[in-house]
């Protein structure tokens, strides 16, 4: 919960910048009034993202073998799972539950502490899910669009259910010796994981953009919306998924 000061006070920050400037029709059509504060903190991202974390990701991915990095990968899925179980259950899907219950059993036994997606192979397959994702089921509106450093996009509905998915997390409230240093740990692990999966697609769409950022924007909401509503295209008109930058 330490981890809420500075992503509230970079909140805070931006909304301050961001009522500095009138926002334009089409950043009012995209639910984007802050775009010109917005684009300046994507921007540092970009920047960081090029010179610190892509180049460190590549070595990681050219060090260490493919077998190893899909171990952590589905151990670092696997810790997460009490997150993605707490929101089937919160959304009363039933079916869900029941898969991440089973998954989380069987990854995090016969799958030696999830370092084997054992329950993948017996077709129980992995699905995403998150408290925003909740809160968009529920009706909530996702809010003006909103990229904060180092968290890339963050919209206020997706902000305040990354919060409250700590919250969830059994291991935010573990006490034990050597807490803060495993969870400094695993956020360095989670964090490279998922640089290392997202290198190529955020490549491609950085060659293929005209607008870098307004691609990404559409694309994150576009894969939000599809997120909540099952997977079916409706407003937004695709399912495509861009991890954050």
């Amino acid at each position: 919960m330490k981890n809420s000061v500075p992503v509230m006070s970079a909140l805070a920050l931006s909304l301050m910048l961001g009522a500095c400037s009138t926002p334009s029709p089409e950043s009012l059509a995209q639910h984007d009034p802050w775009e010109k504060t917005n684009r300046d903190v994507f921007d540092f991202d970009v920047k960081l993202d090029r010179n610190v974390a892509r180049p460190i990701a590549k070595g990681y991915r050219a060090a260490v073998p493919e077998p190893v990095r899909d171990g952590i990968h589905n151990a670092i899925t696997n810790l997460n799972s009490p997150v993605i179980l707490a929101n089937d259950v919160l959304q009363g899907d039933g079916d869900k539950a029941a898969n991440t219950f089973g998954r989380i059993m069987i990854n995090s036994t016969v799958g030696l502490g999830g370092l084997i997606d054992v329950a993948s192979k017996l077709g129980i397959p992995y699905h995403e899910n998150d408290f925003g994702i909740t809160m968009g089921k529920g009706g909530a509106a996702e809010g003006s669009y909103l990229v904060l450093p180092f968290a890339g996009p963050m919209p206020p509905r997706d902000l305040v259910g990354t919060g409250v998915d700590v919250a969830f997390d059994p291991l935010t409230w573990a006490r034990f010796h050597g807490s803060d240093t495993w969870t400094v740990v695993r956020f360095g692990i989670g964090t490279l994981d998922a640089e290392t999966s997202r290198i190529d697609a955020v490549e491609t769409i950085e060659r293929s953009s005209i607008d870098f950022y307004a691609t990404t924007r559409n694309l994150y909401r576009q894969s939000r919306n599809a997120k909540i509503n099952e997977g079916k295209t409706g407003a937004s008109g695709t399912q495509d998924n861009l991890p954050n930058l």
